[in-house]
This record gives C-alpha cells, sequence and structure tokens, in this order.
C-alpha cells in the first residue's frame, strides 16, 4: 500500500474515533468505492459555506421518565389525523388544528415538497426562516446542501424523494422543538407516513430520529445502520437515520459520515442492502 493510500486511511479512521464510532464502519461497495462522483466531492471536500450565527437554543425539557418514551398526543390531534384519507386532506387537518401555539408565530405552514410516488421519504426536524418564508422544507442553505448530497447518489427532488418536517411550523428562533411539540404533531407525521407508503424511510438528524425510534440513543449511535419502524395502516418501514445537514454545515468533518450513509441508502434503493 503507497504511502498516500496509508495516509487516508489513517485520517478516516482519526475521524471515526473523534466521533465516537465503537465499531467498524462497513465497507464500501465496489460501484462506489474505486471513485468519488463529482457531485460528492463538491459536498464532501469543498470549502463548508458559511453559516451565519446560530440563534440561541432553547434547552428541551428532559421528560420525567426518560425510559418510557413520548407522553400520548391530545385526543384531537390523533382524531384529525386518523380521518385524513388523502394528502390533501392531512394538509388541511394540520392548518385548522389550533392546538399548538406554534401556528400563531409562524409565517406558513411547511408541509410537503418533492414527490410523494418516489418510494423514498425524508423526515426533518422543524422548518426554519427560510422554509418559513417559502411555505417548503428545506429550501435554505442546509436544504441546497441537501440536494446536493442526494444528487452525489443519482437522487434528485422533483422525481426521486419526497420529503417533510416532524413540526410543520417554525418554533420561535428557530430552537430545538420539544418533546411535547413533538408528540403533539406526531400522529400527523405517523398518517404523513401511511398515506405516502415510502419504501424507506430517511431520517435526518436526531430529532427526526428519536421522535420516529422512540429512543434516546444520539444520532450518532443511530445513524450508520438500518432500522425498521411499524406504521399503522402501512406496517414494517425500513429506517436510515443520518445527519442533518445543517450539522453538516457546521461541522464539515462529520461529511465523511454523511457520505457513508448515502452509500448505505444507495445500496438499498439498488437492492443490495
Amino acid at each position: 500500500m503507497d504511502q498516500d493510500a496509508t495516509a487516508t486511511l489513517l485520517a478516516a479512521l482519526r475521524c471515526q474515533a473523534d466521533w465516537g464510532a465503537d465499531e467498524p464502519m462497513e465497507p464500501t461497495p465496489a460501484p462506489l468505492r474505486d471513485r468519488v462522483p463529482p457531485g460528492a466531492a463538491r459536498w464532501l471536500a469543498g470549502p463548508a459555506p458559511v453559516a451565519p450565527p446560530a440563534p440561541a437554543l432553547v434547552a428541551r425539557p428532559a421528560p420525567a421518565t426518560p425510559a418510557a418514551g413520548f407522553a400520548p398526543a391530545p385526543a384531537a390531534a390523533a382524531s384529525l389525523a386518523a380521518d385524513a384519507g388523502s394528502l390533501e386532506a392531512l394538509r388541511a387537518a394540520i392548518a385548522g388544528f389550533d392546538g399548538s401555539g406554534l401556528r400563531d408565530t409562524a409565517t406558513n405552514m411547511v408541509f410537503c415538497d418533492g414527490n410523494p410516488d418516489a418510494g423514498l421519504m425524508l423526515i426533518g426536524e422543524a422548518p426554519g426562516a427560510d422554509e418559513d418564508r417559502e411555505g417548503r422544507p428545506f429550501v435554505g442553505q442546509s436544504g441546497r446542501l441537501l440536494d446536493r448530497m442526494l444528487a452525489s447518489v443519482g437522487l434528485h427532488r422533483a422525481n426521486d424523494f419526497y420529503v417533510t418536517n416532524i413540526l410543520p411550523w417554525r418554533p420561535p428562533g428557530n430552537r430545538t422543538p420539544t418533546d411535547a411539540e413533538i408528540a403533539l404533531f406526531l400522529p400527523f407525521v405517523l398518517r404523513h407516513i401511511a398515506l405516502v407508503r415510502p419504501r424507506q424511510l430517511l431520517l435526518l438528524g436526531g430529532t427526526a430520529a428519536k421522535a420516529l425510534l422512540r429512543g434516546r440513543e444520539g444520532i450518532m449511535r443511530l445513524r450508520g445502520r438500518w432500522h425498521e419502524i411499524t406504521v399503522e395502516g402501512l406496517g414494517p418501514v425500513p429506517v436510515l437515520p443520518t445527519l442533518h445537514p445543517a450539522y453538516l454545515l457546521r461541522s464539515p468533518a462529520a461529511k465523511r459520515e454523511g457520505w457513508a450513509d448515502l452509500v448505505m441508502l444507495r445500496r438499498r434503493l439498488d437492492g443490495q442492502g
């Protein structure tokens, strides 16, 4: 093995150790091992965009019984979600739901974007300022990175995936959603999944992963492997948690892990994993 290859492997090992890896990553599949597509090279190796200073986050309150998961959502939200027989009906149900004060502080409801028939559904955390203005998910800086990431493995928003968030309304100041807010909107999210009927779910970031996997593990332990959830009216769905693109903007070194997750996704879509 030449010195350049050895240095590359040592750098990869150091990166995994720095981010708390406790088991070796699966080798990259042969079709993607020998070269990095041009799209991937731009978002993996290029300089990270300069993000504006993040607003102060409001800490999410700890639940009284962490091992028990989220408390049941109010009956009104669960009933409205169950009665929605189509995506348009679900959109209308969420727009008319008055059980959350988030609607009063947001500009627009953010429901979805992309192709609902693609078979791949992405779920993020909540709208940001750009999404709140436009009424579409992932249209700001992190959304542009997300599009470049997925394009690097041949996936494009118009045809190949469908994207939404756990919360349809922007939390004030872009703060992290509380457990109560997540529990309130979770019936709508699960109904959304049941109506779209995806063959795979890609969960963007720790909030989405913890909400749907009902666990307390951090995203660095959840990512890198497939999980499964059961959705009423649909059945079991394969789920791959990965790092949120906003996190990758703040921590460019973690793009290595993001790329590994996309390789796993591409393999599953191609029937190889």
